[in-house]
C-alpha cells in the first residue's frame, strides 16, 4: 500500500475560495469538462450557505489545498434514516496515490455517520481504474448502472 499524506481536512469557509477554485477547475479538466463560470460560482456560495444543504471541504498539507470534497444529504425510499452522496472528489496530480483520497472519504464519512445517515455512496467515470482501485478497497461496488438524461437544452 502507498504511504499516507497527513493532511487536514476542514470545512470550506469564505476566505478558501482561491485554494478551492484550482482544484474544482482541475477536477472539471479531468473529467474532460468545463462548466460555466456562473455555475462555479453558485456551487461555491451553496457551500457557503447553510441552509442549501450542499457541504465541501479541502485537505490541507504544508499550508496548501491539496484535494476537494463535496457531498449533501437526501432522503431515499429504501431508508429511514438520509443517505449521504459523495458528488466530487479531486485530490492534486503530484498528490494522487498517497492517501489522500482515501481520508477525505473517511471524513465525509465520519460526517455522514454524526447525521446519521444509513448510507455513503458515490459514482466514478468507468476509465478511472485508479480511483475504482481504491473505492473498490472502501467500498461495495454495488453493479448498478448510472443512466443520465440532460433535460437543460
Amino acid at each position: 500500500m502507498s504511504r499516507r499524506l497527513p493532511v487536514e481536512i476542514r470545512p470550506v469557509g469564505p476566505d478558501d475560495h482561491d485554494a478551492w477554485l484550482p482544484l474544482w477547475q482541475g477536477y472539471q479538466r479531468f473529467y474532460m469538462m468545463s462548466l460555466e463560470p456562473a455555475v462555479s460560482a453558485a456551487t461555491w456560495q451553496r457551500f457557503l450557505d447553510a441552509s442549501e444543504g450542499q457541504h465541501a471541504a479541502l485537505a490541507w498539507a504544508d499550508g496548501q489545498a491539496v484535494g476537494l470534497v463535496h457531498w449533501l444529504y437526501h432522503r431515499n425510499t429504501w431508508t429511514l434514516n438520509p443517505v449521504c452522496y459523495l458528488q466530487d472528489l479531486f485530490i492534486a496530480r503530484d498528490l494522487r496515490s498517497q492517501g489522500v483520497g482515501r481520508q477525505l472519504i473517511e471524513h465525509v464519512e465520519q460526517q455522514a455517520r454524526q447525521v446519521p445517515c444509513d448510507e455513503l455512496y458515490w459514482l466514478t467515470h468507468e476509465t478511472n481504474t485508479n480511483a475504482i482501485r481504491l473505492y473498490a478497497r472502501v467500498a461495495e461496488r454495488t453493479g448498478f448502472v448510472q443512466f443520465l438524461k440532460t433535460l437543460k437544452s
